[in-house]
């Protein structure tokens, strides 16, 4: 009865190669070893076997019957190697992948310091590439496929791309500890009657959505100054230019510094959608796929 024993790839094709050419010299020549290291692991192999795999007494070699049984072995075996190798370096190929991805600036100064590192454990092998953007800019970017997701506020889905809910985000007020409303912990909309605010730009959507709302509560601030990223107005509230309403989430850090100080608007009504964006019928590499669920999952752990 033939046994098969392990053996390593290596000298599977050894065998296969000497049968092809019915040489060992050639073969060891092909498989990088010396004739006498060829000539050797075949004949452990042999008494291993206890059979003969080669005809030694004729010219060229010729294989036996015993040694055709386990060529058949060999090149079975070494297929599903070739397989298991092509499959390998494929999934290696996406798991190392790039994921790109442009978001807007407040989501990158609050929150990607923290997906870049859970992405980067996930993923050691891969890279992801953000970009910081002004929201139009992150539409854009995914739309011309200059990015595989897109983070930005206020998005809504069209003939081209999907907007995916990702977040609603409470607005609060934004004041430095030293404002005469700091103590104040909750406030009505009739609270900013007439106070010095620092706005967005006329043409950014929260500023639309900040100015609606005060107009719905019939409030009017004094404008002093505009900014067209929350970075800005953060550091101008800090420095007591005035009041600002923002997203309480990008306040996180600020707060716990004591810079600023954030103030619930009561009800709590006033909210910024946060959406994920991509291309309609796109095709995700692995990385990007798993950054996706990455991001969903990190939507539902800080809900919880």
């Amino acid at each position: 009865m033939l046994w098969v024993i392990p053996v390593s790839t290596a000298h599977l094709r050894l065998i296969r190669d000497v049968a092809h050419h019915r040489s060992v010299s050639k073969a060891a020549r092909l498989n990088h070893l010396s004739q006498s290291a060829a000539s050797q692991a075949i004949a452990e192999l042999e008494r291993e076997l206890e059979v003969s795999l080669f005809d030694r007494g004729r010219r060229p070699l010729e294989i036996t019957s015993a040694g055709k049984l386990y060529l058949e072995y060999c090149k079975d075996v070494l297929r599903r190697d070739d397989e298991l190798r092509a499959s390998l370096d494929v999934l290696k190929k996406q798991m190392n992948g790039t994921a790109r991805v442009a978001a807007i600036y407040s989501v990158g100064l609050s929150e990607m310091s923290e997906i870049e590192a859970r992405f980067a454990a996930r993923f050691p092998q891969a890279e992801l590439q953000v970009q910081y953007l002004r929201p139009e800019r992150v539409w854009e970017a995914v739309e011309m496929d200059e990015a595989d997701l897109g983070l930005m506020s206020y998005a809504e889905s069209s003939r081209e791309l999907v907007a995916l809910p990702w977040r609603d985000e409470e607005m609060v007020v934004a004041v430095a500890p030293g404002h005469a409303l700091a103590r104040r912990g909750f406030i009505p909309a009739a609270a900013l009657q007439d106070q010095e605010f620092i706005g967005f730009d006329d043409d950014l959507p929260i500023q639309e959505q900040i100015d609606r709302y005060l107009r719905e509560k019939k409030v009017t601030v004094q404008v002093v100054l505009r900014f067209d990223n929350i970075q800005m107005i953060k550091e101008a509230v800090a420095h007591g230019a005035g009041i600002s309403i923002m997203p309480a989430r990008v306040m996180r850090e600020d707060i716990r510094q004591g810079r600023l100080i954030a103030l619930r608007l009561k009800p709590a009504e006033l909210y910024r959608p946060v959406r994920i964006v991509h291309r309609r019928r796109k095709i995700f590499n692995e990385v990007t796929s798993g950054l996706l669920d990455l991001l969903r999952q990190e939507d539902t752990r800080h809900a919880a």
